[in-house]
């Protein structure tokens, strides 16, 4: 169970008791329900839990309500677990996604409702994995739909023209906690937004060419050699779309033990 449909159902539950409750109280003060005879202990007992239960409800309703809502259709927090977005995003960054701007979808269902505008080459998406959809995955959007992506000798190709790439500095990062590697650092420019991408050009790469079909995207981690992605698993429908990332609200330092990275708190990523 997702944690969506744990909160759905904490929801209904909790709001049905409080619902449940007002309406015991309601007949209660119109006279219609009377208490004869006196309680024993166990009677004391059970209503002193039955309270305690309905109090509780009461009281997290409106927070689970309000927390809901929130995920549901404004913004939604996630955690990076890998370092396919390196350097973008590192293992142990917090970030939040907007759950609006590209439409509003029905939670659970995850039918959209009102279309706002759609995903646009160089977003940085959080979508439901196509091959096991309680999975969520993060890269970035390169082929939209009706789209030509060619990946040729480590170089991007989008309708037959080049991305446009410009040399940094080297990059060093550790592969599974275990490796490093040094990497090639380059400043890619893809539908007018620059971002930076790593290459290891001691990894061999296969030639590849896609057609993407209506309705889908093609996406691509930006540590190009280090990421599943649609250049193994295929094309990302847009029923699985959940948002764009925009802005990283925490940061923790996984790759050296642990700690707070203070510099990475409050960054927009681009």
């Amino acid at each position: 169970m997702d944690f969506a449909l744990m909160l759905f159902v904490a929801l209904l539950v909790t709001g049905g008791i409080s619902l449940w409750d007002r309406m015991a109280r309601r007949l209660r003060e119109g006279g219609t329900m009377k208490v004869e005879g006196g309680e024993g202990s166990g009677a004391v007992a059970a209503r002193t839990s039955e309270r305690w239960i309905v109090e509780y409800s009461k009281a997290f309703f409106p927070v689970i309500l309000i927390v809901f809502l929130l995920r549901s259709f404004i913004v939604e927090p996630f955690r990076i677990p890998s370092g396919s977005m390196l350097p973008s995003l590192h293992i142990g960054d917090f970030i939040l996604v907007n759950k609006f701007g590209y439409g509003l979808r029905l939670p659970i269902l995850n039918k959209k409702i009102v279309s706002i505008s759609l995903p646009e080459r160089g977003d940085v998406m959080v979508f439901r994995f196509p091959q096991d959809e309680s999975v969520n995955y993060i890269k970035r959007v390169v082929g939209l739909p009706g789209d030509a992506v060619e990946y040729r000798d480590k170089h991007l190709y989008i309708n037959g023209e080049p991305v446009p790439i410009v040399d940094l500095d080297d990059y060093a990062f550790e592969e599974s906690g275990k490796r490093q590697i040094i990497a090639n650092r380059l400043m890619e420019t893809l539908g007018g937004v620059e971002h930076q991408v790593l290459i290891d050009t001691t990894k061999r790469s296969t030639n590849m060419r896609f057609s993407v079909p209506p309705d889908h995207y093609f996406v691509m981690g930006d540590n190009r050699d280090y990421s599943n992605d649609s250049r193994y698993w295929g094309f990302v429908p847009e029923t699985n779309v959940v948002g764009n990332a925009f802005f990283i609200w925490f940061s923790w330092d996984v790759a050296n033990g642990g700690g707070i990275v203070w510099n990475r708190i409050g960054n927009l990523i681009e």
